[in-house]
């Protein structure tokens, strides 16, 4: 198709310069990328064509201006291909991402922009910088230095056809996962094996077979869907089934990923070789706060000896309650049995289930309690609007503002699954926050989850862990929208990957408040605030099975490691890998069908490769941090202050433990999170 008329390519004539989605049509993609290239492409051409002497401004400053284009059209796209995608998205997606990774390539190995960026880092002593300044320096010269610049031709080419690889792998990777889980459903045509389950979830799975035009209940493995399938229905041999589906989801099956798997471990281990690291890990977290392999390595081991006697004393307990169950006893547990036992025990515990509390947790209030909570703390506020266009009739928009009245942000929230749309929650972005000659640019943040669709006789109710999944994401929005930083490659969430889910996790805490609580927890039907009683169970039970959810976490950090820490080359079995890392850390039975490392899509598709340990990193300080708000008041705006000045507005400027210890006063320590998690006294 023509660039002409083609509105990716065209300023965008909408409210506060948002997406046109209206506009835009699958056609437009190819021809847009295709023009985008050659823009920035001329881009860099005038930088490394400029006869002046290489300067800070002309070479540094410009090289972080470049792109603007493609970078806009690849958001808008990429986050598509996560929430809305369809068949020919993903054509696209597969014909576009090498010709991305190429024009990356084609930047990072550019002799001659090498030279004028090297100039500048290499004077860097007599340049009168300031902190945000050095960082961007320091990080354009690692960009080029950690992707090849200083390789051979041979080596570049190399370098080239790997990451072109790779960007095909993990595009196949996801779609095979998507793919795969779309593929299942177990349907059945009447209610008499659903005893157990709550009435929303049966209804839910009604109306997800009249969709498909079948009589009965359809359930998947959508998150909605199979959470309260596996936490409530008494049928084991339904849970059973569901969970086996669950496990070997694009493994040995016909979206099969355990080549996909081998391909992207090895590919990466010898891109790692090739400049000059030990392993993926190696080069991974040489731009990390944990720096190293060994220090993650240690980290885990440290926690999980606190961590493993707890989550044995706790399997052992759920075992004799299993066996001794009035219903439904069992005389060993297995996979398909930890969610079931686990929500009767809870209850018999603390007299809790979230069928008891979901009433209380509209989604509607749940969004405007974090709103408020927003608004307390940072002075935010929220206006829905209908001048946004949305790329689905489920996206809700909101105008943020600051307590000035002027805007902070765009903020897009999608809350239910559909058929295109990958499972799990995401925070992104349509557009970054910078300074543009004297002008704050404010981002357009997104919010992406996967939550019980409202039903014909109810609203969308959350469960608990769906509210501080909510929590969870707004914090990472939060750190979008409050961004205030000069360079856009530095902005919000653009910091070392175990920082970035400080305030993401942070914000979890507030979750656990009466305080806050009593702002959103309201009955849907009487609008009665969630009572005393119900709070002190949800505090009491915050940490019931800790043992067990540690341990679990650091399995997933651990099997990451496995394969991004090694040498994956005389790796063959995927499966047979896998069990290696798990036979440390897992307390139930091995089931033969399943396989995690064929859909783990945060280390095999998204960015957490060598970095899915940055959850329970992130935990530590952010336990530390909420300490803080503990001391002083959930809500004291001086302490909410120093934690947006010195963490979440400052982007990726300056090492993040400096910025921490700006924040607290000092380094964060492990104690907090042992003590919250009831690990040690």
């Amino acid at each position: 198709m023509s660039v002409e008329n083609n509105p990716l390519l065209e300023e965008f004539n909408t409210f506060q310069n948002t997406a046109p989605f209206s506009q835009i049509k699958e056609s437009h993609y190819e021809s847009a990328f295709a023009k985008a290239i050659e823009t920035a492409q001329s881009e860099i051409d005038l930088i490394t064509g400029n006869t002046a002497e290489p300067s800070f401004e002309n070479t540094i400053e410009a090289l972080d201006e470049s792109g603007e284009l493609l970078g806009r059209i690849s958001s808008i796209f990429f986050n598509l291909n996560s929430a809305e995608t369809n068949d020919e998205i993903q054509r696209i997606a597969r014909e576009v991402s090498p010709k991305l990774s190429e024009f990356g390539n084609d930047v990072t190995l550019n002799e001659k922009l090498f030279k004028r960026v090297k100039a500048v880092y290499e004077n860097r002593a007599t340049i009168d910088l300031t902190e945000e300044q050095k960082t961007l320096l320091e990080k354009q010269y690692k960009r080029f230095s950690r992707n090849g610049a200083n390789l051979s031709e041979a080596k570049k080419t190399r370098l080239r056809e790997i990451d072109s690889k790779l960007s095909k792998l993990t595009l196949s990777f996801g779609e095979n996962v998507l793919a795969a889980t779309n593929a299942y459903e177990l349907h059945l045509e009447d209610d008499s094996r659903l005893s157990g389950l709550p009435e929303s979830a049966k209804e839910a799975a009604a109306e997800a077979a009249k969709a498909k035009d079948k009589e009965g209940f359809i359930f998947n493995l959508d998150y909605p869907s199979y959470i309260p399938f596996m936490t409530y229905a008494d049928d084991r041999e339904l849970r059973e089934e569901l969970s086996k589906a669950f496990g070997a989801k694009a493994y040995k099956d016909e979206h099969d990923n355990q080549e996909n798997v081998l391909n992207i471990a090895k590919l990466r281990y010898e891109r790692a070789q090739l400049l000059g690291y030990q392993t993926h890990a190696h080069f991974v977290l040489e731009e990390r706060m944990a720096k190293t392999p060994e220090t993650v390595n240690q980290f885990s081991q440290e926690i999980l000896e606190k961590a493993k006697p707890a989550a044995q004393k706790e399997f052992d307990q759920l075992q004799e309650f299993a066996q001794n169950h009035t219903e439904n006893p069992v005389e060993s547990l297995k996979k398909w049995d930890a969610a079931y036992y686990s929500e009767k025990l809870k209850q018999k515990l603390f007299s809790l289930d979230d069928e008891l509390l979901k009433p209380y947790f509209k989604l509607e209030n749940v969004i405007n309690g974090v709103f408020e909570i927003a608004s307390r703390l940072y002075g935010l506020s929220f206006e829905e609007t209908q001048e946004i266009e949305k790329y689905h009739p489920d996206v809700l928009t909101y105008v943020v503002k600051n307590e000035d009245n002027t805007l902070n942000s765009i903020f897009y929230a999608d809350f239910f699954p559909r058929k295109g749309k990958r499972n799990g929650a995401w925070m992104t972005s349509f557009k970054n926050q910078w300074h543009d000659n004297g002008h704050n640019i404010r981002p357009h943040v997104s919010n992406v989850c996967n939550f019980t669709k409202p039903t014909a006789t109810k609203p969308s109710l959350l469960t608990f862990n769906e509210v501080t999944t909510l929590f969870h994401e707004f914090g990472h929005a939060l750190h979008g929208m409050l961004a205030d930083t000069k360079y856009r490659s530095l902005s919000g969430t653009s910091v070392f990957w175990d920082f970035v889910e400080l305030p993401s996790q942070v914000l979890e805490n507030w979750c656990y408040e009466k305080e806050a609580l009593e702002i959103f927890a309201r009955h849907y039907e009487t609008n009665e605030v969630i009572p005393l009683e119900y709070i002190e169970k949800i505090k009491a039970a915050a940490n019931f099975q800790e043992g067990l959810q540690t341990l679990r976490q650091l399995s997933f950090g651990m099997m990451d490691m496995s394969w991004h820490g090694i040498d994956p080359t005389a790796i063959n079995d995927v499966k047979v890998h896998e069990r290696k890392t798990f036979d440390q850390t897992d307390l139930y039975p091995d089931v033969e069908s399943s396989c995690m490392s064929t859909s783990f899509a945060h280390i095999f598709q998204g960015g957490y490769s060598a970095g899915y340990y940055s959850y329970k990193w992130a935990e530590v300080l952010d336990a530390d941090a909420f300490e803080m708000f503990q001391e002083n008041g959930i809500f004291d705006r001086p302490t909410a202050k120093k934690f947006r000045d010195n963490v979440l507005s400052r982007g990726g400027t300056e090492d993040p433990m400096l910025l921490y210890t700006r924040f607290r006063g000092s380094e964060p320590k492990i104690d907090a999170l042992l003590k919250r998690a009831g690990l040690v006294a």
